[in-house]
Order: C-alpha cells, then sequence, then structure tokens
C-alpha cells in the first residue's frame, strides 16, 4: 500500500498514546495516555467534570497545544510536524462566546479564512449568504451587525458559520453552549444536532452536560483524572458500570425525579 492510499484511509483524529503535562513534571499529567480515533463523520462527545482534560485534549488536535509524548494524528498525519497555521485553517473551531473579533461585522467574521484563503470576493460574498442562511440568521439584517447588537445565541451562531466557512472536514466545539440561558441552549443544541447530520463533519465536541453529550454525540468518551475511562454509544454508556460514568447518570437521574 503507497503513502498516499494509506493517508486516504486514515481517520480524520487519532490519539496514540498521547500524555500532556505542564513545565515538563510527568507526575501531574493533565492528559495521561489518551488512545482514541475518531471515524469520518462521527460526533464524538468529550465528557467530564472541570479540570478533567476534556479541553486540553481538544486543543492538543489544532496544535494550540503540543503532546509531552505519544502522537496526534489528524488526516494519518503526525501534528507535531504540520505548519500550525495550514493546520488551524483546515479545522473548523468554535468556542463559548464564540471568540467574535467585536471590531468586524458578522460578514466580517465569517469571511476571515477564506478571505485568508485569497478566495474571490464574489465566492467569499456568497458563502457568507449560504452559512448565515444556513445557521437561521437572516444575511439582509445580520451581516452588518456587529457582535455587540447580537443576543448570546446569535453570536454562537456566527461562531458556528465562521468555523463552516472554509468548508473544514473536522470541527472541533469546546462547549459552545454553555454559557447560554437554557431554552436559548436546548433551541441551539437541537438545530446543531440537525445540522451536523446535514453536513457530515467529524467532530470532536466538548462538554460537561451529560444530557448535552447525549442528544448531540455517535460517542462519549468520558475523561477522568486525564484518562479516558469510558467511551460508548449513548444508550451503551447510560448502562456502563464505571462510577464515573454513574456519578454523571445519577446526576441527570437526580434532576428528573427532582421535577
Amino acid at each position: 500500500m503507497n503513502s498516499k492510499t494509506a493517508v486516504s484511509h486514515a481517520y480524520p483524529i487519532e490519539f496514540r498514546d498521547v500524555s500532556f503535562h505542564i513545565n515538563d513534571i510527568p507526575t501531574r499529567p493533565i492528559v495521561k495516555n489518551v488512545s482514541l480515533v475518531i471515524p469520518r463523520t462521527e460526533t464524538l462527545v468529550l465528557l467530564g467534570r472541570s479540570g478533567s482534560g476534556k479541553t486540553t485534549l481538544l486543543r492538543l488536535v489544532n496544535r494550540m497545544l503540543v503532546p509531552s509524548s505519544g502522537q496526534v494524528l489528524v488526516d494519518g498525519q503526525p501534528t507535531s510536524g504540520a505548519d500550525p497555521i495550514r493546520l488551524r485553517r483546515g479545522i473548523g473551531y468554535v468556542i463559548q462566546e464564540a471568540g467574535l473579533f467585536p471590531h468586524f461585522t458578522v460578514a466580517q467574521n465569517v469571511a476571515l479564512v477564506p478571505r485568508l484563503e485569497n478566495w474571490e470576493s464574489s465566492r467569499v460574498d456568497a458563502r457568507v449568504r449560504e452559512l448565515l442562511t444556513l445557521v437561521g440568521l437572516d444575511p439582509a439584517e445580520f451581516s452588518s451587525r456587529y457582535p455587540r447588537e447580537l443576543s448570546g445565541g446569535q453570536r454562537q451562531r456566527v461562531g458556528v458559520a465562521r468555523a463552516l466557512a472554509a468548508d473544514p472536514p473536522i470541527l472541533l466545539m469546546d462547549e459552545p453552549f454553555g454559557a447560554l440561558d437554557p431554552v436559548t441552549r436546548s433551541e441551539l443544541q437541537r438545530e446543531f444536532s440537525s445540522l451536523a447530520r446535514r453536513l457530515g463533519k467529524t467532530i470532536l465536541f466538548v462538554t460537561h452536560d451529560l444530557h448535552e453529550a447525549m442528544l448531540l454525540g455517535s460517542r462519549i468518551g468520558l475523561l477522568h483524572s486525564g484518562q479516558l475511562v469510558a467511551l460508548a454509544p449513548p444508550q451503551e454508556f447510560l448502562r456502563l458500570a464505571h462510577p464515573e460514568v454513574r456519578a454523571f447518570v445519577a446526576s441527570i437521574n437526580g434532576f428528573a425525579g427532582a421535577c
């Protein structure tokens, strides 16, 4: 098998015995010995408590962080040898509060990566209109607005549109709906679930909310103290016996019982 064929069959994202620790202190790893593959078009949700290593694992994919040991591969290529700028432009990234540039209009925010990639203006304008429509924002009404003129939910929609602008095959999403009110969050979760199925992207999604993980994930990976302690499709995940899984399940069962 030649290398070109091998890469074509590679996983979009793969972690091979990956660990990460700060300041070369291996006795205090944030992520420890994680091995994981994410097939094409899967939405894998990384679930865990605060400080469990979810966001660290996510940021290792686009080289915002570099593994202390092990390898992270994107489309079969180790990220350690990749140009970080080229790598990041090929990966959509959505964070809490959207991370929009406040001095850019909505259209300018969405158009950022296509313009950096030297797309023709007509193509950029068409893509901006297409994506704003896709995320439920009327281009005629929202294109010229600034982030400060939008609600939290609208900013997150723009953040998703910007992440999709150059049509990347991979999306990284770091608790993108975590700061929203419950009603808006629920609406965006449902809309994003439908959007993910239609677009066929490979998505790595971070949350501490089991309900959100169940709704959005084709598989759920549970991190605890930097280690991947469970990995399963949603309904199977609920039946796992690991104590940390049971703690998360009890949290939503307890909430349901209190209602």
